[in-house]
């Protein structure tokens, strides 16, 4: 299928979406860009604007991969949608952690951050010029507007207006899962430069309830949307997120409603195809190669349309390093020497079952011998009976004793810029064709498994079928492994939830919803201490930036307990 988003965000061009402080949106801008009533005279304008929305997750610029950021200050390939996401999400936990010295980034694993953290600062700034950029548009596409320049309200401009509102929804999730009470503005708000005001996480909760209550069918009808859109499937899971961690944004638990939404779902025409392995999930081609038909939401990437060094760019590249095979496995001219895993993900998968020795290859895959002939060792490649633990062994070991040495915890190997059937992506250099699986039907099974466990409705039968289909995919088609009702607890149900989604951007919110984030749960290096220790629980959001404060200090009250 056609990549849509991707072509659309290259060839779009929205200087009239900078966020303007001048008092009127009509102003001429002083460097000739465009104007909205220039670019918003047809059905294409408006899809070129909202493209624009969605590549708001992929992209960090105008230009790509670097050059015309939307965003100054922190490096523009830090400061990507994706990348900064993916971060506070994963580097918080046990499923992640990273050998860099950039700034303060090892304070993310650590749990030992501050206001002034620049990257918890910069995805604070990157939600909301994305809801700025999603308000501006929302105001450009009202029936009233549509009218004046001569269109039809129809119901593509319909679909465009939802999807703009399910992109700021999402992205206001995001800023109410990190930092509970941000900032609140909409496009009732007047356009320039004010002093927003605070909202409380229980009013962004029913806030954000409602809007996707009112899009749900106005929106694309499931599974008619192309790919890489909203349609109701992403309104449907948005809303099944929220009800599922309903207790942790401070209002009553709402599991019953979070199953009825899991249902819809699941009977919406998404399915998992048995024939699939489960690591085509995160190939070049995942857009094609079957995985697809179990993706709800994804953001897409290109390596020649969508050029980012955030997004799957970093978590491929960042990932590569020691004796893996950067060409020939992954696709890519180089690894960064970055990104690894604790041992309190790897023995989630229990004991490795046998091994097979590594050797060296070149580009081409082949196996590189010495001068006398000899195949060079590079270690031994573990083997477990989960496949889904695409871990990188030889020369890593499990445990960590200098998160700075790559070779300290295994590699994960799970995104690659290889397709299922062997090739390289678009772009063997530097950004691979590797979409982002945002929300995916396996997530939806697990989260109606939990629901059912913790409230009234649902059928456990039924759940536990629901996770034996992924527990079967990840044993090749065994029933061996397969659970009871029995085995379906609160300490399985997470557990399962790290096997099948780590590195996909759920960890740190499921971990705080089971309340193991922070005071509870131990991994190596919490805490910034190898054996790892408990942490404050009002870590369990992340503060305000400190700058926000600075200039907003009537409006914008700080997180308890952070200075």
């Amino acid at each position: 299928m056609l990549r849509y988003i991707k072509i659309l965000v290259c060839i779009s061009s929205l200087g009239f979406f900078t966020i303007s402080c001048e008092k009127d949106l009509d102003v001429v801008p002083e460097d000739n860009r465009i104007t909205a009533d220039q670019v918003f005279t047809s059905e294409d304008g408006y899809r070129a604007g909202l493209a624009k929305l969605y590549g708001g997750y992929s992209l960090s610029g105008q230009r790509g991969p670097f050059g015309l950021p939307d965003l100054k200050g922190l490096n523009e390939g830090f400061s990507n949608y994706l990348r900064l996401y993916w971060k506070l999400q994963e580097l918080t936990t046990d499923e992640a952690v990273i050998g860099w010295d950039d700034g303060t980034i090892k304070d993310l694993h650590s749990q030992t951050w501050t206001s002034g953290n620049e990257f918890i600062r910069t995805m604070y700034d990157r939600l909301f010029f994305q809801i700025a950029s999603c308000n501006s548009f929302i105001r450009e596409i009202t029936p009233e507007k549509v009218s004046e320049r001569g269109l039809t309200d129809n119901d593509v401009i319909k679909s465009y207006r939802s999807e703009a509102r399910f992109l700021r929804a999402l992205t206001y999730w995001h800023a109410m899962d990190l930092y509970a009470n941000p900032t609140f503005v909409t496009e009732k708000d007047k356009v320039g430069g004010f002093l927003p005001p605070q909202i409380k996480r229980a009013e962004l909760f029913t806030y954000l309830e409602e809007e996707l209550l009112a899009i749900e069918n106005e929106i694309s009808a499931v599974r008619t949307a192309q790919y890489g859109r909203a349609d109701q499937g992403a309104v449907w899971t948005l809303l099944a997120k929220l009800y599922l961690n309903a207790e942790a944004y401070g209002v009553p638990e709402r599991y019953n409603d979070c199953v009825t939404y899991c249902e819809k779902i699941i009977n919406g025409g998404y399915s998992i195809d048995p024939s699939v392995p489960y690591n085509y999930l995160f190939l070049a081609d995942n857009d094609s190669n079957g995985a697809q038909s179990e993706f709800i939401f994804t953001i897409p990437f290109d390596g020649l349309r969508t050029q980012s060094f955030g997004g799957t760019t970093f978590i491929v590249h960042a990932a590569v390093g020691g004796s893996m095979n950067p060409r020939a496995d992954f696709g890519i001219n180089g690894g960064w020497f970055g990104l690894r895993t604790t041992s309190g993900l790897i023995d989630k998968f229990g004991a490795p079952i046998n091994q097979t020795e590594v050797f060296k290859r070149d580009d081409k895959g082949e196996v590189v011998l010495d001068d006398d002939g000899n195949r060079e060792s590079l270690g031994f490649q573990q083997i477990w009976n989960d496949k889904r633990l695409l871990a990188y062994t030889p020369g890593q070991t499990k445990e960590i004793n200098d998160i700075s040495n790559f070779g300290d915890g295994y590699a994960i190997q799970k995104y690659r810029n290889i397709t299922s059937t062997g090739e390289v992506g678009s772009d063997s250099e530097d950004h691979p064709d590797t979409d982002f699986p945002m929300f995916r039907l396996a997530d939806v099974y697990l989260m109606y498994a939990e629901s059912v466990l913790k409230g009234t409705s649902g059928d456990k039968a039924v759940a536990v079928g629901y996770i034996n289909q992924l527990r079967q995919r990840a044993h090749e088609g065994s029933t061996s492994f397969n659970i009871t009702e029995a085995d379906l607890t609160e300490d399985f149900i997470i557990d399962e939830r790290a096997r099948e989604l780590y590195w996909e951007g759920h960890r740190r919110t499921d971990l705080i919803r089971v309340k193991r984030f922070t005071e509870n749960g131990v991994w190596p290096f919490k805490g910034n201490v190898p054996q790892g220790r408990t942490t404050a629980s009002f870590r369990n959001i992340m503060p305000i930036p400190a700058k926000e404060i600075a200039l907003n200090p009537d409006n914008l009250k700080q997180n308890p307990e952070y200075n």
